[in-house]
């Protein structure tokens, strides 16, 4: 069976022997009324948990619309439209409202990035600015101790919306809601201890009232208050299928029902061969965004199978201290043993992929260059047909093999029936 895998701007195909494949991971069929910028709409004059939009800001009031930048496929620029149309029917003027890309802990973004993410109408309209962790302003400290430290341009606005798209993420439980706020528009120091609690096991895909990250989230988004939400569901095409506006939990909370009756995929027992992509651009920029297909990955491969990678990471690892934590360790389970001595942002990933490497051989089908792929502990591989002629080499030709074409998204869940 021919199947194909997205790599950055293009594609990788594989053959599969169909004898050995258990499962090809797509999104669930969903009924949906409508899609793109008319569900936009739709859930815009529908609020779960809130007035409409209209009903809460107020002529005069500065508007600070929160989103997400290159590293993400939130699709602003479809959202945007109907946004400020709900806006301006208050009175807001566009000189009143800016447009702030969530930047985290990553790097700045030129104003054609600015132009494409925003859409023309918005860039044109309205001012569009990347947060800067060093113009922060202090909430204090949430109940688990992690500092709220809020950029400048969101802290002093008088009304907040909070963009972003829903998918799982592997220690947050999920993405969007005041995922925004915290990492989104925070300084370094504030993420590293919210996500410092990654090494819990409550902390993982899926999760929501029992994972201390994501509740440390909420908690520092009510600190600062929010005070709408808009975040969409994409399909695996990047199609918007459902979007969710209002509360920033109650809204949020709808989003994820959703997400698991499209993405969450129940499979008969883990496989010895698992084939996983993020979708290409832009999820595959670098390996620190690529590692988010391949926690995915983790929980459908068998101890000691082989994860096939496949992501361009043209712009390399993507991040300075998980550069630094990769090519300096010694050996993969060392970044473990350094995770648990002192935890640090960028080196949390890391320890995270060497603890799938404690598991299981990872090959990397990338833009890297083989001799650095070897060096950060990963086997480089030409091509995905290549990648998998190998495993199968090393696994045995009866292996059974399970692809998931959009890894980021879907979450195996092993099921015995």
């Amino acid at each position: 069976m021919k199947l194909s895998f997205g790599f950055g701007t293009g594609t990788q195909e594989v053959s599969v022997p169909e004898q050995n494949l258990i499962g090809v991971l797509h999104a669930n069929d969903v009924s949906v009324s409508c899609t793109g910028e008319a569900e936009v709409r739709r859930a815009l004059a529908a609020p779960i948990g809130s007035p409409r939009l209209r009903e809460i800001v107020k002529p005069g009031e500065t508007v600070a619309i929160i989103t997400s930048d290159i590293t993400r496929p939130m699709p602003t620029h479809l959202v945007m439209p109907a946004l400020l149309d709900e806006l301006y029917e208050t009175g807001i003027r566009k000189e009143d409202i800016t447009l702030v890309f969530a930047l985290g802990s990553h790097r700045k973004q030129t104003e054609e990035e600015h132009r494409r993410l925003a859409g023309e109408r918005a860039y044109r309209e309205i001012h569009c600015i990347d947060s800067d962790p060093n113009d922060c302003v202090s909430y204090g400290n949430t109940s688990r101790g992690t500092p709220v430290d809020i950029f400048r341009t969101v802290a002093e606005a008088d009304r907040r919306i909070c963009l972003g798209n829903i998918e799982y993420h592997y220690f947050a439980g999920y993405s969007g809601g005041a995922k925004a706020i915290m990492p989104g528009v925070s300084t370094r120091q504030a993420i590293q201890a919210n996500h410092s609690r990654m090494v819990r096991p409550e902390c993982c895909a899926g999760a929501l009232e029992t994972n201390p990250v994501r509740l440390d989230i909420e908690e520092a988004g009510a600190m600062v208050g929010i005070d709408f939400i808009v975040n969409v569901i994409l399909s695996e095409h990047k199609e918007i299928l459902r979007a969710v506006a209002g509360d920033a939990v109650a809204a949020h909370r709808a989003g994820c029902a959703f997400l698991d009756t499209l993405y969450r995929k129940e499979i008969p027992a883990r496989a010895d061969i698992v084939l996983v992509s993020q979708g290409g651009a832009p999820k595959d920029l670098n390996l620190y965004q690529t590692q988010k297909a391949l926690d995915n990955a983790k929980h459908a491969v068998k101890d000691g199978g082989v994860i096939i990678l496949i992501g361009s990471c043209k712009e390399g690892l993507g991040e300075k201290t998980f550069e630094e934590w990769m090519t300096s360790a010694p050996n993969a389970y060392s970044l473990i043993e350094r995770i648990k001595r002192e935890f640090k942002l960028g080196g949390h990933k890391a320890a995270a992929i060497a603890m799938v490497l404690e598991r299981c051989e990872v090959d990397l089908v990338s833009d890297l260059e083989d001799e650095f792929v070897r060096s950060i502990f990963l086997v480089p591989q030409p091509s995905a047909q290549a990648a998998l002629d190998h495993a199968l080499e090393k696994c045995g030709r009866d292996a059974t093999i399970l692809a998931m074409p959009f890894g980021g998204s879907t979450l195996p869940t092993v099921v015995s029936k």
